[in-house]
């Protein structure tokens, strides 16, 4: 099992990626033209990943950038409020902070609605720009797909993963979104030459298809492997999750809930899957831990301020199910 080697460094884990305010209906069960309350919230899927640490007592900090706008602002005192470092966190002169609307129609329905154009400024994320001492240093280091799918942020992301190398707890999360891409096929490119760099890869059946051509979790937790990852999570929804190594494979079944919003459940697993790899555990009881910590974040309507603290995740897997 990949665990993170011993580190100096201020960071147990440090990310990369989007960030921006989510703006989500404080009605169930409508859609947006009908909806009179909105509440807001910090968000971004590499975000969300370092506050879910930060909540199990880790030093996170996260890469990435901002409108010059009070919507930055904000992110900035909400990453200090919720214990992420925001020193890596710069504006960009004449972009506008992203927001993201959803639609919440439980159990398994939650439309997304991004608005990040003409480009969003965790896109305009430069290679030069880069702590390569952190980047080199920390415990743990997370990167998603989404960061691959335009430039200068594509390069930025090979330049981090080459001031790593492959330390292990080098993480790939596999969030493919198609609205981001120019098409499905170049997404399966830019995700191949990714793997080339990271020992850890995690996603969805879907995210396994564009990034390995498989559906099957297991076949996609092979392939992923094959193209030298050491630890492969497939993520299967109701159907639970399963993780290999070439010397294991541990299958957890799904932790039972009432779902409110299943945004953000990805991000509280992300951050618990490292929490517990930093913590050295046996890999099933990672996997156990993360899957709960996600289940929990389903219950709850925003994603940042939703993340369980280990107490929280803990006392659901000794009683069985989620204490309101």
């Amino acid at each position: 099992m990949t665990t993170a080697p011993a580190s100096g460094s201020p960071f147990d884990v440090l990310a990369i990626g989007r960030v921006g305010v989510d703006l989500y209906p404080l009605q169930s069960g409508v859609g947006l033209d009908e909806v009179d309350t909105f509440g807001k919230f910090l968000g971004g899927s590499a975000t969300n990943v370092t506050i879910a640490a930060a909540r199990h007592g880790r030093r996170t900090a996260i890469i990435t950038r901002t409108g010059e706008d009070p919507f930055g602002r904000y992110i900035h005192k909400e990453l200090r409020r919720l214990g992420v470092d925001d020193r890596f966190v710069s504006a960009v002169p004449g972009l506008k902070t992203p927001i993201t609307l959803c639609e919440i129609f439980p159990p398994d329905d939650f439309p997304l609605y991004f608005y990040r154009d003409p480009i969003a400024p965790d896109l305009v994320i430069n290679p030069e720009e880069l702590d390569a001492e952190a980047i080199r240093t920390a415990g743990g280091f997370w990167s998603t797909v989404t960061g691959l799918s335009r430039e200068p942020s594509r390069s930025a992301h090979h330049a981090a993963w080459a001031h790593r190398g492959r330390t292990p707890l080098t993480v790939l999360d596999l969030d493919y979104r198609p609205m981001f891409w120019e098409s499905p096929t170049l997404a399966t490119a830019e995700v191949g030459r990714a793997l080339e760099r990271v020992t850890v890869a995690v996603g969805n059946r879907e995210e396994c298809e564009i990034a390995v051509g498989e559906t099957d979790p297991h076949r996609a937790a092979d392939a992923l492997l094959d193209r030298g990852v050491e630890l492969a999570v497939v993520k299967q929804g109701p159907r639970g999750v399963l993780a290999k190594t070439r010397d294991e494979t541990v299958e957890v079944e799904a932790f039972p809930v009432e779902v409110v919003n299943g945004l953000g459940a990805g991000d509280g697993f992300g951050g618990a899957l490292c929490h517990g790899l930093l913590a050295g555990w046996p890999l099933e009881r990672v996997i156990r831990f993360a899957n709960v910590a996600g289940a929990i974040v389903a219950t709850r309507l925003e994603c940042s301020t939703a993340m369980p603290t280990t107490v929280e995740v803990e006392t659901a897997m000794e009683v069985g199910h989620v204490t309101v």
